[in-house]
């Protein structure tokens, strides 16, 4: 390939919102972007990066310094894969208990299955989430709870903390 993929590192979206402008404003129609696997640890919280999206497709990777999406959500327009770069993660659906995922693990979330996790190590837990289709360019509202209503994931409900990063301390550096 004659062109350069220029693989900076990307700063993490810090609410739902800023997600959601990431998966658009980073689509890329005609031609192939690269990206860094890169973030900064945490001491506390949880951050979420969008590494690159096309129309069909987001990646993310995503930092917890402890907790998880504790509240029990499905996306009915997306399949999503999780796959664990470092710490480990027990992931649950409406009837309980489905897999306790290591380093270099992963798991296939088909669109419409509900589940939450929480991670298990006390290293921080960096996933990689890759999404299709993109839920956000598309205009499609589908995170919800068991109940059908809109489930954020800045909610107090899916226990979102304040974010304290870890002083020089990286993932993918």
């Amino acid at each position: 390939m004659s062109e350069k993929f220029r693989v900076d590192f990307i700063e993490p979206a810090m609410t739902y919102e800023e997600i959601i402008a990431q998966q658009v404003s980073k689509v890329q129609k005609d031609k192939p972007s690269g990206f860094k696997v890169s973030a900064q640890l945490l001491d506390q919280g949880r951050t979420d990066t969008v590494l690159a999206a096309s129309a069909g497709l987001t990646v993310r990777l995503k930092v917890y310094a402890s907790g998880g999406e504790n509240a029990l959500h499905t996306h009915v327009n997306e399949d999503h894969v999780f796959i664990l770069l470092a710490g480990s993660a027990e992931f649950h659906n409406e009837t309980g208990y489905l897999a306790n995922l290591k380093q270099h693990e992963g798991i296939l979330i088909p669109k419409g299955s509900f589940y939450k996790f929480h991670a298990t190590s006390t290293e921080p837990l960096v996933m990689l989430r890759i999404g299709s289709p993109n839920e956000s360019f598309l205009g499609l509202e589908g995170r919800v709870n068991p109940h059908g209503d809109k489930a954020h994931a800045d909610s107090s409900q899916n226990m979102t903390q304040e974010v304290v990063f870890k002083a020089n301390a990286f993932f993918g550096q």
